[in-house]
């Protein structure tokens, strides 16, 4: 059996919309040799609907609740870097499973830097559909900025490279673990599957191969 020296085994990725989850998700968890699970994504392959439709026609609440359900069926996984949505770690549900879960690593940029990156084209982002997204991205930032700092790490994506972000996450991540074993290699939560029903998503729990650890870039 091939053995890989990784810190941990589950890890998610949290903080403002635009601080780049995604990209550097990915290629952490290539790092890692993890797969790599980007939240809103999993809920579009889940509904067949875009993040954006669920909220203009279903509403927000409709979205929290389907986001809570499917953090609650990710934390059961391994092998994961999961990367949460802006508002994902705002519930005390989801923030608690998470964290009880595995390390939760938040990513942080000044809201002027957010802006450049994701105010501009609001149509893809439906919290900041509406005038003044600078201001909206400043207001939510002050509201979000003490629950992310609940996260167990911290780093800085403001003007770096990703592999620059990269490294410091892993390296951040082997110092965690050695102060707190328990996340290291968190056993994965008991949940009984109910009679007749295949788990889903399979192929996302077992290790990744070195060739499927790699999903395409996108902005």
């Amino acid at each position: 059996m091939l053995h890989i020296d990784r810190p941990t085994t589950w890890v998610s990725l949290t903080g403002f919309m635009g601080v780049g989850k995604s990209r550097i998700g990915r290629e952490l968890a290539h790092e890692l040799m993890l797969h790599f699970i980007d939240l809103d994504g999993y809920i579009e392959r889940e509904t067949g609907l875009t993040i954006a439709d669920i909220f203009r026609h279903l509403g927000e609440e409709t979205f929290r609740r389907l986001e809570a359900e499917a953090v609650g069926e990710l934390v059961q996984k391994d092998f994961m870097v999961l990367s949460l949505g802006g508002g994902t770690f705002v519930s005390p549900e989801n923030r608690e499973k998470l964290l009880n879960r595995g390390i939760v690593v938040a990513l942080w940029a000044s809201p002027e830097t957010i802006f450049e990156r994701v105010g501009r084209k609001p149509g893809k982002r439906p919290m900041l559909e509406g005038e003044d997204p600078l201001g909206r991205i400043q207001q939510m930032f002050l509201q979000r900025e003490p629950i992310y700092r609940q996260a167990h790490i911290h780093v800085s994506t403001d003007g770096r490279r990703v592999q620059e972000v990269v490294k410091e996450i892993i390296e951040k991540l082997w110092e965690y673990t050695k102060l707190h074993p328990r996340l290291a290699l968190p056993p994965r939560p008991a949940s009984p599957q109910p009679p007749g029903e295949s788990e889903p998503h399979q192929e996302e729990i077992n290790p990744p191969s070195f060739s499927d650890s790699v999903d395409k870039e996108s902005s």
